[in-house]
Protein backbone atom coordinates (compact mmCIF):
# COMPACT_ATOMS: atom_id res chain seq x y z
CA UNK A 1 0.00 0.00 0.00
CA UNK A 2 1.33 3.49 -1.14
CA UNK A 3 1.20 6.01 2.03
CA UNK A 4 2.66 9.49 1.84
CA UNK A 5 5.81 9.18 4.36
CA UNK A 6 7.29 6.57 1.31
CA UNK A 7 6.40 8.54 -1.75
CA UNK A 8 7.84 11.53 -0.27
CA UNK A 9 11.01 9.48 0.37
CA UNK A 10 11.23 7.95 -2.29
CA UNK A 11 10.49 11.72 -4.56
CA UNK A 12 13.49 12.66 -2.44
CA UNK A 13 15.89 9.86 -3.08
CA UNK A 14 15.53 9.58 -6.60
CA UNK A 15 15.50 13.43 -7.22
CA UNK A 16 18.93 12.89 -8.61
CA UNK A 17 18.40 10.17 -11.26
CA UNK A 18 15.33 10.92 -13.19
CA UNK A 19 16.72 14.53 -15.14
CA UNK A 20 18.34 11.61 -17.72
CA UNK A 21 14.33 10.01 -17.98
CA UNK A 22 13.31 13.83 -18.85
CA UNK A 23 10.81 13.20 -15.96
CA UNK A 24 11.87 16.29 -13.76
CA UNK A 25 10.01 16.23 -9.70
CA UNK A 26 7.84 19.03 -10.86
CA UNK A 27 5.93 16.31 -12.72
CA UNK A 28 4.79 14.15 -9.86
CA UNK A 29 2.24 12.20 -11.84
CA UNK A 30 4.77 10.94 -14.43
CA UNK A 31 7.33 9.93 -11.58
CA UNK A 32 5.47 8.36 -9.03
CA UNK A 33 4.32 6.11 -12.51
CA UNK A 34 8.21 5.72 -12.82
CA UNK A 35 8.73 4.74 -9.51
CA UNK A 36 5.98 2.35 -9.13
CA UNK A 37 7.16 0.79 -12.77
CA UNK A 38 10.62 0.68 -11.29
CA UNK A 39 10.08 -1.54 -8.35
CA UNK A 40 7.61 -3.82 -10.29
CA UNK A 41 11.02 -4.68 -12.86
CA UNK A 42 13.02 -5.38 -9.77
CA UNK A 43 10.55 -7.29 -7.58
CA UNK A 44 8.67 -8.87 -10.42
CA UNK A 45 5.53 -7.27 -8.02
CA UNK A 46 2.55 -5.46 -9.21
CA UNK A 47 -0.80 -6.17 -11.35
CA UNK A 48 -0.07 -8.28 -14.28
CA UNK A 49 -2.11 -7.56 -17.75
CA UNK A 50 -5.54 -9.34 -18.34
CA UNK A 51 -4.12 -10.81 -21.61
CA UNK A 52 -5.52 -14.15 -22.64
CA UNK A 53 -3.15 -17.09 -21.52
CA UNK A 54 -1.46 -19.16 -24.34
CA UNK A 55 -1.62 -15.86 -26.85
CA UNK A 56 0.67 -16.95 -30.42
CA UNK A 57 4.34 -15.33 -30.36
CA UNK A 58 5.77 -14.09 -33.66
CA UNK A 59 9.50 -14.22 -34.62
CA UNK A 60 11.73 -12.83 -32.83
CA UNK A 61 13.02 -9.72 -34.54
CA UNK A 62 16.76 -10.23 -35.57
CA UNK A 63 17.25 -13.66 -33.96
CA UNK A 64 19.01 -14.71 -36.99
CA UNK A 65 20.82 -12.23 -37.49
CA UNK A 66 21.74 -10.55 -34.11
CA UNK A 67 20.03 -7.30 -34.28
CA UNK A 68 19.49 -5.05 -31.16
CA UNK A 69 15.55 -4.53 -30.30
CA UNK A 70 14.48 -1.35 -32.12
CA UNK A 71 13.44 1.62 -30.76
CA UNK A 72 9.37 2.59 -30.74
CA UNK A 73 9.71 6.02 -31.81
CA UNK A 74 6.29 5.77 -33.25
CA UNK A 75 3.30 3.84 -31.51
CA UNK A 76 0.05 3.15 -32.38
CA UNK A 77 -1.48 2.07 -29.59
CA UNK A 78 -5.74 0.32 -30.52
CA UNK A 79 -6.69 0.80 -27.00
CA UNK A 80 -10.28 -0.39 -27.81
CA UNK A 81 -11.58 -2.16 -30.27
CA UNK A 82 -15.13 -1.42 -30.10
CA UNK A 83 -16.74 1.19 -33.06
CA UNK A 84 -19.93 2.10 -33.91
CA UNK A 85 -19.07 1.74 -37.50
CA UNK A 86 -18.88 -1.38 -39.71
CA UNK A 87 -16.50 -0.86 -42.50
CA UNK A 88 -16.56 -3.58 -44.40
CA UNK A 89 -12.79 -3.76 -44.78
CA UNK A 90 -11.58 -3.24 -41.19
CA UNK A 91 -8.37 -4.55 -40.23
CA UNK A 92 -8.49 -4.23 -36.24
CA UNK A 93 -12.64 -5.46 -34.99
CA UNK A 94 -14.19 -5.96 -32.03
CA UNK A 95 -13.24 -9.26 -31.21
CA UNK A 96 -12.59 -7.93 -27.14
CA UNK A 97 -14.37 -5.58 -25.20
CA UNK A 98 -11.20 -5.17 -22.59
CA UNK A 99 -10.03 -1.65 -21.97
CA UNK A 100 -7.13 -1.49 -19.32
CA UNK A 101 -7.43 0.66 -16.76
CA UNK A 102 -6.24 4.35 -16.94
CA UNK A 103 -4.04 4.16 -14.66
CA UNK A 104 -2.06 0.80 -15.96
CA UNK A 105 -2.44 2.21 -19.44
CA UNK A 106 -0.23 5.35 -18.22
CA UNK A 107 2.03 3.07 -16.91
CA UNK A 108 2.61 1.55 -20.01
CA UNK A 109 2.63 4.28 -21.87
CA UNK A 110 5.42 6.21 -19.54
CA UNK A 111 7.16 2.14 -20.30
CA UNK A 112 7.56 3.55 -23.74
CA UNK A 113 8.80 7.16 -23.18
CA UNK A 114 11.66 5.39 -21.37
CA UNK A 115 12.38 3.14 -24.17
CA UNK A 116 12.51 6.13 -26.67
CA UNK A 117 8.80 6.65 -27.82
CA UNK A 118 8.27 10.28 -29.21
CA UNK A 119 5.27 9.70 -31.37
CA UNK A 120 1.94 8.29 -29.57
CA UNK A 121 -0.91 7.25 -32.39
CA UNK A 122 -4.36 6.60 -30.66
CA UNK A 123 -6.57 4.46 -32.54
CA UNK A 124 -8.95 2.19 -32.20
CA UNK A 125 -11.60 0.93 -32.75
CA UNK A 126 -13.41 3.89 -32.42
CA UNK A 127 -10.93 5.76 -29.28
CA UNK A 128 -13.69 8.39 -28.36
CA UNK A 129 -16.19 5.39 -27.87
CA UNK A 130 -14.59 4.24 -24.35
CA UNK A 131 -16.02 7.28 -21.58
CA UNK A 132 -17.45 9.68 -24.07
CA UNK A 133 -13.93 10.54 -25.12
CA UNK A 134 -13.09 11.28 -21.42
CA UNK A 135 -10.34 8.02 -21.32
CA UNK A 136 -8.96 9.17 -24.27
CA UNK A 137 -8.70 12.69 -23.55
CA UNK A 138 -7.02 12.03 -20.20
CA UNK A 139 -4.32 9.84 -22.08
CA UNK A 140 -3.61 12.60 -24.74
CA UNK A 141 -3.04 15.24 -21.59
CA UNK A 142 -1.13 13.06 -19.69
CA UNK A 143 1.38 12.56 -22.73
CA UNK A 144 1.72 15.97 -23.64
CA UNK A 145 1.96 17.40 -20.29
CA UNK A 146 3.72 14.81 -18.03
CA UNK A 147 5.62 12.64 -20.50
CA UNK A 148 6.18 15.43 -22.98
CA UNK A 149 5.90 13.47 -25.89
CA UNK A 150 6.96 15.93 -29.28
CA UNK A 151 3.66 14.12 -30.58
CA UNK A 152 0.03 12.90 -29.89
CA UNK A 153 -1.86 12.29 -32.24
CA UNK A 154 -5.58 10.62 -32.81
CA UNK A 155 -6.82 8.56 -35.53
CA UNK A 156 -11.00 8.18 -35.71
CA UNK A 157 -13.97 8.23 -37.46
CA UNK A 158 -15.01 11.61 -36.30
CA UNK A 159 -18.67 10.63 -35.41
CA UNK A 160 -18.59 10.95 -31.69
CA UNK A 161 -15.91 13.64 -31.23
CA UNK A 162 -17.82 16.94 -29.88
CA UNK A 163 -16.56 20.83 -29.72
CA UNK A 164 -16.74 20.42 -26.06
CA UNK A 165 -13.48 17.85 -26.23
CA UNK A 166 -11.83 20.05 -28.30
CA UNK A 167 -12.52 22.58 -24.98
CA UNK A 168 -10.92 20.46 -22.93
CA UNK A 169 -8.06 18.47 -24.47
CA UNK A 170 -7.57 19.91 -27.85
CA UNK A 171 -4.19 21.82 -26.79
CA UNK A 172 -2.43 18.89 -26.00
CA UNK A 173 -2.94 17.13 -29.52
CA UNK A 174 -0.90 17.24 -32.23
CA UNK A 175 -3.00 15.73 -34.87
CA UNK A 176 -6.25 14.50 -35.44
CA UNK A 177 -6.44 12.04 -38.56
CA UNK A 178 -10.31 11.34 -39.81
CA UNK A 179 -10.97 8.18 -41.39
CA UNK A 180 -12.49 9.39 -44.83
CA UNK A 181 -12.71 6.75 -48.31
CA UNK A 182 -15.30 8.66 -50.15
CA UNK A 183 -17.28 11.96 -50.67
CA UNK A 184 -19.70 10.49 -51.79
CA UNK A 185 -22.18 9.47 -49.36
CA UNK A 186 -23.96 6.87 -51.21
CA UNK A 187 -20.24 5.06 -51.25
CA UNK A 188 -20.06 5.49 -47.69
CA UNK A 189 -23.32 3.63 -46.76
CA UNK A 190 -22.09 0.91 -49.21
CA UNK A 191 -18.24 0.76 -47.36
CA UNK A 192 -19.82 0.64 -44.09
CA UNK A 193 -19.43 4.52 -42.64
CA UNK A 194 -22.77 5.36 -42.83
CA UNK A 195 -24.78 6.31 -39.81
CA UNK A 196 -28.57 6.99 -40.40
CA UNK A 197 -29.32 10.76 -40.78
CA UNK A 198 -25.66 11.41 -40.23
CA UNK A 199 -23.88 13.09 -43.19
CA UNK A 200 -19.88 11.70 -42.86
CA UNK A 201 -18.65 14.23 -45.36
CA UNK A 202 -20.97 17.33 -43.48
CA UNK A 203 -19.32 15.83 -40.24
CA UNK A 204 -16.14 16.09 -41.96
CA UNK A 205 -16.11 19.56 -42.78
CA UNK A 206 -17.39 20.73 -39.02
CA UNK A 207 -14.20 19.14 -37.45
CA UNK A 208 -11.96 20.72 -39.76
CA UNK A 209 -13.00 23.83 -38.82
CA UNK A 210 -12.89 22.37 -35.00
CA UNK A 211 -9.34 21.75 -35.57
CA UNK A 212 -8.37 24.83 -37.21
CA UNK A 213 -10.48 26.99 -34.11
CA UNK A 214 -8.52 24.84 -31.31
CA UNK A 215 -4.97 24.50 -33.03
CA UNK A 216 -4.88 21.01 -33.82
CA UNK A 217 -3.09 19.68 -37.37
CA UNK A 218 -5.84 17.82 -39.31
CA UNK A 219 -5.09 15.18 -41.35
CA UNK A 220 -7.13 12.42 -43.44
CA UNK A 221 -6.73 8.76 -43.69
CA UNK A 222 -8.58 6.79 -46.73
CA UNK A 223 -8.79 2.75 -47.66
CA UNK A 224 -8.90 2.56 -51.46
CA UNK A 225 -11.00 -0.08 -52.48
CA UNK A 226 -13.31 -1.43 -54.86
CA UNK A 227 -15.91 0.87 -54.06
CA UNK A 228 -13.74 4.51 -53.99
CA UNK A 229 -10.68 3.17 -56.60
CA UNK A 230 -12.06 5.05 -59.55
CA UNK A 231 -12.94 8.23 -57.55
CA UNK A 232 -11.59 11.90 -58.12
CA UNK A 233 -11.42 13.72 -54.99
CA UNK A 234 -8.97 16.18 -55.91
CA UNK A 235 -11.21 19.38 -55.14
CA UNK A 236 -12.73 17.96 -52.16
CA UNK A 237 -9.03 17.27 -50.32
CA UNK A 238 -7.59 20.65 -51.98
CA UNK A 239 -10.83 22.36 -49.78
CA UNK A 240 -9.97 20.27 -46.73
CA UNK A 241 -6.07 21.32 -46.44
CA UNK A 242 -5.18 18.33 -44.75
CA UNK A 243 -1.01 18.62 -43.38
CA UNK A 244 -0.84 14.87 -44.89
CA UNK A 245 -3.71 12.98 -46.26
CA UNK A 246 -2.63 8.90 -45.57
CA UNK A 247 -3.67 6.91 -48.93
CA UNK A 248 -3.75 3.06 -47.91
CA UNK A 249 -4.03 0.16 -50.36
CA UNK A 250 -7.09 -2.40 -48.61
CA UNK A 251 -5.36 -5.12 -46.71
CA UNK A 252 -6.54 -8.33 -45.99
CA UNK A 253 -5.26 -9.64 -42.05
CA UNK A 254 -6.22 -13.21 -41.29
CA UNK A 255 -8.07 -13.23 -38.38
CA UNK A 256 -9.49 -9.76 -38.37
CA UNK A 257 -11.24 -9.57 -42.43
CA UNK A 258 -10.49 -12.51 -43.69
CA UNK A 259 -10.46 -16.27 -43.01
CA UNK A 260 -12.84 -18.70 -40.42
CA UNK A 261 -12.64 -16.75 -37.28
CA UNK A 262 -12.81 -13.02 -39.07
CA UNK A 263 -15.51 -10.71 -38.61
CA UNK A 264 -15.45 -9.25 -41.55
CA UNK A 265 -15.03 -10.65 -45.35
CA UNK A 266 -13.03 -8.02 -47.02
CA UNK A 267 -12.13 -9.86 -49.85
CA UNK A 268 -14.70 -8.13 -51.86
CA UNK A 269 -12.78 -4.75 -51.33
CA UNK A 270 -9.68 -5.72 -52.33
CA UNK A 271 -8.07 -4.24 -55.40
CA UNK A 272 -5.19 -4.97 -57.50
CA UNK A 273 -1.53 -3.00 -57.25
CA UNK A 274 -2.34 -1.81 -60.82
CA UNK A 275 -5.86 -0.33 -59.57
CA UNK A 276 -4.22 1.24 -56.74
CA UNK A 277 -1.43 2.85 -58.76
CA UNK A 278 -4.02 4.21 -61.01
CA UNK A 279 -5.48 6.03 -58.22
CA UNK A 280 -2.25 7.55 -57.15
CA UNK A 281 -1.55 8.17 -60.76
CA UNK A 282 -5.13 10.49 -61.37
CA UNK A 283 -3.99 12.38 -57.45
CA UNK A 284 -0.43 12.94 -57.81
CA UNK A 285 -0.95 16.59 -58.23
CA UNK A 286 -2.42 16.61 -54.50
CA UNK A 287 0.90 17.71 -52.48
CA UNK A 288 -0.17 16.45 -49.24
CA UNK A 289 -0.95 13.04 -50.27
CA UNK A 290 1.33 10.61 -48.80
CA UNK A 291 0.65 6.91 -50.28
CA UNK A 292 1.05 2.88 -49.10
CA UNK A 293 0.78 0.44 -50.78
CA UNK A 294 1.15 -3.30 -49.50
CA UNK A 295 4.04 -4.42 -51.11
CA UNK A 296 5.29 -5.00 -47.53
CA UNK A 297 4.60 -1.55 -46.26
CA UNK A 298 2.06 -1.87 -44.50
CA UNK A 299 2.45 -5.24 -42.28
CA UNK A 300 5.74 -4.20 -41.07
CA UNK A 301 6.87 -0.56 -40.94
CA UNK A 302 4.19 -0.11 -38.33
CA UNK A 303 4.46 -0.46 -34.20
CA UNK A 304 1.00 -1.34 -33.39
CA UNK A 305 0.01 -2.53 -29.80
CA UNK A 306 -3.21 -3.99 -28.97
CA UNK A 307 -5.61 -3.57 -26.29
CA UNK A 308 -3.52 -5.76 -23.60
CA UNK A 309 -0.56 -3.30 -24.39
CA UNK A 310 0.99 -6.70 -26.98
CA UNK A 311 2.78 -6.06 -29.96
CA UNK A 312 1.32 -7.34 -32.47
CA UNK A 313 3.21 -8.98 -35.47
CA UNK A 314 1.76 -8.74 -38.88
CA UNK A 315 4.55 -10.17 -40.93
CA UNK A 316 2.59 -13.75 -42.01
CA UNK A 317 -0.26 -11.80 -42.80
CA UNK A 318 -2.56 -12.43 -38.95
CA UNK A 319 -1.34 -10.43 -35.80
CA UNK A 320 0.25 -12.59 -33.85
CA UNK A 321 0.79 -11.12 -30.06
CA UNK A 322 3.97 -10.52 -28.26
CA UNK A 323 3.60 -11.04 -24.12
CA UNK A 324 2.36 -7.30 -23.04
CA UNK A 325 4.71 -4.89 -22.11
CA UNK A 326 3.37 -4.28 -18.92
CA UNK A 327 4.59 -8.12 -17.57
CA UNK A 328 8.06 -8.21 -19.81
CA UNK A 329 8.68 -4.64 -20.81
CA UNK A 330 9.37 -2.71 -23.80
CA UNK A 331 12.54 -4.28 -24.71
CA UNK A 332 11.50 -7.84 -24.42
CA UNK A 333 8.13 -7.05 -25.92
CA UNK A 334 9.23 -5.70 -28.93
CA UNK A 335 11.42 -8.73 -30.04
CA UNK A 336 8.36 -10.29 -31.43
CA UNK A 337 6.80 -7.53 -33.13
CA UNK A 338 8.39 -7.97 -36.40
CA UNK A 339 8.76 -4.01 -36.41
CA UNK A 340 10.76 -3.39 -39.80
CA UNK A 341 12.80 -0.32 -38.54
CA UNK A 342 14.53 0.52 -41.57
CA UNK A 343 11.71 -0.01 -44.07
CA UNK A 344 9.82 2.78 -41.16
CA UNK A 345 12.20 4.94 -41.92
CA UNK A 346 12.12 4.48 -45.71
CA UNK A 347 8.68 5.20 -46.17
CA UNK A 348 8.88 8.19 -44.37
CA UNK A 349 7.27 7.33 -40.98
CA UNK A 350 9.65 10.09 -38.95
CA UNK A 351 8.52 13.48 -39.97
CA UNK A 352 7.21 16.43 -38.85
CA UNK A 353 4.90 15.43 -35.97
CA UNK A 354 4.59 18.44 -33.37
CA UNK A 355 2.20 21.19 -34.00
CA UNK A 356 4.69 23.68 -32.59
CA UNK A 357 7.08 22.78 -35.71
CA UNK A 358 4.39 22.64 -38.17
CA UNK A 359 3.97 26.28 -38.20
CA UNK A 360 0.74 26.15 -39.57
CA UNK A 361 -1.71 29.08 -40.35
CA UNK A 362 -4.32 28.71 -38.11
Amino acid sequence: MWTLAPVAFALKALSAFVQPLALPVQRPGALLLWLRAALRRAGGGGRPAAAPEGAREGPRRGEADGEPPATPTSVNYHFTRQCNYKCGFCFHTAKTSFVLPLEEAKRGLLLLKEAGMEKINFSGGEPFIHDRGEYLGKLVRFCKEELQLPSVSIVSNGSLIRERWFRNYGEYLDILAISCDSFDEQVNVLIGRGQGKKNHVENLQKLRTWCRDYRVAFKINSVINRFNVDEDMREQIRELNPVRWKVFQCLLIEGENSGEDALREAERFVISDEQFEGFLERHKDVPCLVPESNRKVMRDSYLILDEYMRFLNCRKGRKDPSKSILDVGVEEAIKFSGFDEKMFLKRGGKYVWSKADLKLDW
